[in-house]
């Protein structure tokens, strides 16, 4: 694997760059489509791939470890093999799923013993086995488990927690470096930077992750409920230590706006269930502001759903169509959004790239978050 950074903009610390793996080049900046059980949401990987066309797509390795199953994804050959997908593959590690159990999981040094949200039954994460899993599922960039902490988040508390993901981190590590991956490609492992809120602990981390020499950077712990302002300075103190010929992942961020924002600072990859779910919801988001398709105003425009779009159900489907889908509790209304959302999260990354390399992200960006921010 290699990372190749082509271009820094003159005005920000936005950055194009390029990652290369066994399954493909990714081009960043670059949004993935969270695939958590294998399967992004209402949408086929056949149009996955011709419509909305991303170089890598995310899986879960929690919601993976319940189902189908590391037996059945083994005997598959890998999550590549099992959902027919041949480009890169991004796996989170759990941590934050086992956070969002709270009252179903304990976290101690060892790891965390939780309950299945499926059955109940009980399950154990380690650092080691959460590499293990991570080896069987076969993605070609996975996580170091760690502990993703709330918000708010005692200051005492998040420094505890951040040395301990340290800790799992070296376990990570020593794991990762005595295991092989079992598929034929190579597999690459991301730390990730952890503390909160506060300054001084996320530079700490920053530090610590930074030395630890992986191919790859990755911030959690954000976008867990703080201030959008809180999230970037957090990002800023970060992308000012991690190393530059590095790729950086912020995990589960966000709003088009988070994104624009978060690239100016440096962030190089993205994921977020947003698109999906607020699709299913009847949010649209344009590059001339946000709909709500459920609105009565809708209800005879016979306009093309997004005629600047850049999938075919932009202009194949009206505005009014897609509501009388929603309104009709049609699944086909869920799909059609998807797809929209999808593939203007696509446009969005690969507009930024394109603005990087001529030099215009700046302004671009500065005009683009003032009409994101239109209701239409």
């Amino acid at each position: 694997m290699k990372f190749e950074l082509l271009q820094t903009d003159s005005l920000s610390k936005a950055r194009a760059g390029a990652i290369t793996t066994d399954h493909g080049v990714i081009e960043t900046p670059i949004f993935m489509p969270v695939g958590t059980v294998a399967s992004v949401k209402g949408v086929h990987q056949r149009e996955l791939k011709q419509d909305i066309n991303p170089d890598i797509i995310l899986g879960n390795t929690y919601h993976l470890y319940l189902r189908p199953q590391l037996e059945i994804l083994e005997k598959a050959g890998g999550l590549h093999r099992f959902m027919n997908w041949d480009r890169n593959i991004l796996t989170d590690s759990g941590g934050f799923q086992v956070y969002s159990l709270a009252g179903r999981r304990k976290i101690k040094e060892e790891g965390v013993k939780f309950k299945s949200h499926i059955d109940g039954s009980y399950h154990f994460f380690s650092p080691e086995n959460v590499m293990d899993t991570q080896r069987t599922i076969g993605a070609d960039i996975i996580m170091a488990f760690d502990e993703c902490t709330p918000h708010p988040c005692d200051y005492n508390y998040a420094k505890r927690s951040m040395h301990m993901t340290h800790r799992w981190l070296d376990r990570c590590i020593n794991r990762f470096n005595e295991t092989e991956p079992k598929y034929g490609y190579e597999q690459a492992l991301f730390p990730i930077v952890q503390g909160s809120t506060y300054k001084d602990l996320r530079a700490q981390s920053a530090e610590y992750i930074a030395n630890a020499g992986a191919f790859g950077n990755a911030i959690g712990g954000l976008s867990v409920g703080e201030p959008a302002e809180e999230m970037y300075e957090m990002c800023e103190v970060v992308t000012n230590i991690l190393p530059k010929e590095k790729p950086r992942y912020l995990m589960g961020v966000g709003t088009p706006v988070n994104i624009l924002e978060n690239i100016a600072l440096g962030i190089d990859m993205f994921d977020c269930v947003m698109p999906t779910r607020n699709a299913r919801n009847g949010m649209l988001f344009t590059a001339e502001g946000t709909i709500n398709i459920k609105n009565k105003k809708w209800a005879d425009d016979f306009s093309p759903i997004d005629p600047m779009g850049h999938t075919w159900v932009d202009t194949d489907y009206s505005k009014a169509y897609l509501r009388h889908l929603f309104v009709s509790d049609e699944y086909l209304g869920k799909q059609i959004a998807t797809i929209h959302n999808l593939g203007f999260y696509m446009w969005l990354v690969r507009e930024a790239r394109r603005q990087i390399l001529a030099g215009t992200f700046y302004d671009w960006k500065q005009q683009m978050v003032k009409k994101l921010a239109i209701r239409l």
